[in-house]
């Protein structure tokens, strides 16, 4: 059941980790410098440049658990526009893994830059550095300024020449970095979206939306198109919202905060049975809700393509797509305008292969007609639903216990008694069994009874210090019974005979936080790597000096080994 699930999503996997590579290089990776545990730039990293016996030093200090790169440091000096030469020595510093940039030298406590052949006559310096935490935030880049008089030995702070000015314009590193960051971040988001389409739940929603223009006239698939993709957005900016609105109330919660909870999960298991009956052609569902079979030339189908897109969004749900990973955790550092134009993207990106068929009748030409085909293949499209149905149902009883499990197939057992009734030509009684069953559902899985209060708050994140201190190196798998990433790599990679033995002949720890159902300490440590979902994966080294390194979200046994081997 696993296995057939998982298939999509590692045909992905080589694509997903050259962009997650290629993102990396990006210093604007997690941007919020006023989340209250890190210390503003300004406190974090202080520099001071002085003259000592002729030379001009620059020293810089950097608070504990923080460090500057080396690598990232730019000097310029100009004279009334125009550049001037100069030399500058760096000392030696730190090899270190880093999350962001890979092997890298950085400097940890302080160092000293000294400053030679420098211009004759009074100059401006312009320094850029860059600098990040150990426990995950990375700053974007600063740029200082001074006034250098040679003559007379002295330094003043300057004020930052103004972008777009003419003569000597220093251009804002941060500003430039951040806005190429954005735009990769957008084309990351709408690039996940197109993926989902490809998951075993959303892929046969998609595809008899896609039939469904076969019947349809060259000027009215258009506007279906349109108004599926309004859908499709809106229900991510609104989900984008709501969790958005949560966090800024306090609460601590992350994209996937509604698989978290048992009874959306049931109703959702639910949903997706009800959709496979469908497909398989033991009753039918109205236009507003799939569209399926309707045609799509008449007006009154446009709530239809609506409400397709609204769905299509509603069983992507589970799925997390290559490339939304990077794009969910940036947004998750940044304000709301920023975060819900990114979900947007993510929108975008879903609705865009259904959208550029209406927006080119001739691809909608070279469709197969309609014909027994359609229903053969309607009725195998069922099975993924079906399948995607019981990994729920089993997800429910992994956060509850049997007995959650068994409430759910007695729910499906109920709704398909209520749409056999409504079938009957017995419609109320059929709403009133519907709905009642979707009350009992509520309300019994919205208790927490003690077994499913265990499993919340059992992360501890001292026992990953404790296993360092013992000499054992730690990997951290942050991971979810809901998150089909999460399972693919589990089952693909880490569950693996080859990375248990890595694990073993290396000394590492294997460290599960399972985030199924909510923990506090989990979506905590989420947030200190700038992360707003999974999967999450930390590499502890024993040396208690050492960075942790994080990983990117799709997995590799050749990845892990050559990290190990390291």
């Amino acid at each position: 059941m696993k296995q057939f699930l998982l298939l999509v999503i590692f045909l992905l996997a080589s694509t997903a980790q050259a962009a997650d590579d290629f993102f990396s290089t990006s210093p604007a990776n997690g941007l919020d410098d006023s989340n209250p545990q890190f210390l503003p730039v300004e406190e974090a990293y202080q520099s001071l440049l002085l003259w000592n016996n002729g030379a001009l030093l620059l020293s810089w200090t950097a608070a504990d658990g923080y460090y500057l790169y080396k690598e990232r440091f730019a000097l310029k000096a100009n004279i009334d526009g125009s550049a001037a030469p100069l030399r500058a020595e760096f000392e030696t510093g730190k090899l270190k893994q880093d999350p962001n940039f890979g092997e890298t030298e950085v400097y940890y406590h302080n160092t000293t830059i000294t400053l030679h052949d420098l211009p004759t006559s009074t100059f401006t310096l312009s320094v850029t550095s860059q600098g990040c935490a150990d426990a995950g935030l990375c700053y974007p880049p600063q740029t200082q300024h001074y006034t250098v008089d040679p003559q007379q030995y002295t330094v003043t702070t300057a004020a930052a020449p103004m972008r777009g000015s003419i003569g000597n314009v220093v251009t804002l590193a941060g500003d430039d970095n951040s806005d190429r960051a954005l735009w990769l971040i957008l084309v990351f988001a709408a690039l996940g979206g197109a993926i989902l389409n490809l998951m075993p739940c959303v892929f046969p929603v998609l595809g008899l939306k896609v039939l469904s223009f076969t019947n349809a006239d060259d000027g009215s698939p258009l506007k279906h198109g349109l108004i599926y993709s309004l859908g499709v957005v809106l229900s991510f900016v609104a989900v984008a919202g709501l969790l958005i609105a949560l966090q800024q109330a306090g609460q601590a919660i992350g994209w996937g905060f509604q698989l978290q909870t048992p009874w959306f999960v049931a109703l959702l298991a639910c949903l997706f049975f009800v959709l496979s009956l469908n497909l398989l052609g033991l009753f039918e569902i109205g236009g507003s809700w799939t569209n399926v079979g309707s045609d799509l030339s008449r007006q009154r189908g446009y709530s239809g393509s609506f409400f397709t897109g609204v769905l299509a969004t509603v069983v992507a749900s589970p799925c997390t797509a290559p490339f939304m990973g990077t794009a969910v955790g940036f947004a998750a550092s940044q304000p709301p305008v920023i975060a819900l134009l990114v979900f947007a993207f993510i929108g975008i990106g879903m609705a865009l292969p259904v959208l550029l068929l209406t927006l080119f009748p001739a691809g909608l030409r070279r469709l197969p007609k309609s014909g027994r085909w359609m229903i053969s293949l309607r009725q195998f499209l069922a099975f993924p639903l079906l399948a995607t149905a019981i990994w729920l149902t089993w997800v429910i009883g992994r956060q509850t216990s049997a007995d959650g499990m068994a409430l759910t197939l007695l729910a499906w057992l109920l709704i398909a008694f209520g749409l056999w009734l409504h079938g009957k030509g017995n419609k109320l009684m059929a709403a009133v069994i519907v709905i009642a069953t979707i009350a009992m559902v509520t309300s019994k899985l919205s208790a927490s009874p003690d077994n499913m209060a265990a499993r919340s708050g059992s992360f501890d994140p001292s026992e990953i210090q404790k296993l360092r201190e013992a000499g054992q190196n730690v990997f951290l798998d942050v991971t979810a019974d809901w998150c089909i990433t999460c399972a693919a790599n589990e089952t693909l990679v880490l569950n693996t005979d080859t990375i248990r033995n890595a694990f073993t002949q290396h000394n590492v720890h294997y460290f599960v936080a399972d985030w199924t159902r909510y923990d506090p300490a989990i979506t905590a440590l989420l947030a200190d790597y700038k992360r707003n979902g999974i999967p999450l994966y930390i590499y502890y080294p024993a040396d208690l000096n050492a960075a942790e390194i994080m990983l990117p979200q799709v997995l590799t046994k050749t990845m892990i080994i050559e990290l190990l081997n390291r």
